[in-house]
């Protein structure tokens, strides 16, 4: 369709998305961007982050976690390690991560590593909240 660009995302476990939208807003590696229908050519990773994508007047949000984006003039592809739909995270669940990891940064002494793993649980699990509550 003209003014539409197909977005495909998909996980080692599933394709999430695969359809014509008008927009999509990606967390690159060197931060957020959009991709319109006659984009240029680029690829980028992925940091952990919210993913939208438009169709019409409607936002859809996903969080996703690393990966890799090809953007072409009329195509998009994700490929995300982690990616969930908004409407399918738990939000009791999430809340609970991210308690758990708070606990994990406190408790951690010293080492630079189990301080860096755990900082990046509580990003995923803030995020996850972050988005679940957008449905």
């Amino acid at each position: 369709m003209p003014g539409q660009i197909q977005f495909d995302l998909a996980t080692p476990e599933r394709l999430l998305v695969s359809e014509p939208v008008d927009e999509v807003i990606a967390p690159g590696s060197e931060g957020e961007f959009g991709v319109l229908a006659g984009h240029c050519r680029f690829m980028t990773t992925l940091r952990i982050g919210e993913l939208r994508y438009r169709k019409g007047t409607e936002w859809k949000r996903l969080s996703v976690s690393w990966g890799y984006a090809e953007v072409e003039p009329q195509r998009i592809t994700v490929l995300a390690e982690i990616a969930e739909r908004a409407e399918e995270i738990d939000l009791p669940r999430a809340e609970a991560a991210v308690k758990t990891a708070e606990q994990q940064i406190a408790a951690t002494t010293g080492k630079h590593e189990e301080m860096a793993a755990a900082r990046r649980q509580l990003e995923k699990a803030l995020l996850r909240l972050k988005v679940g509550k957008k449905r």
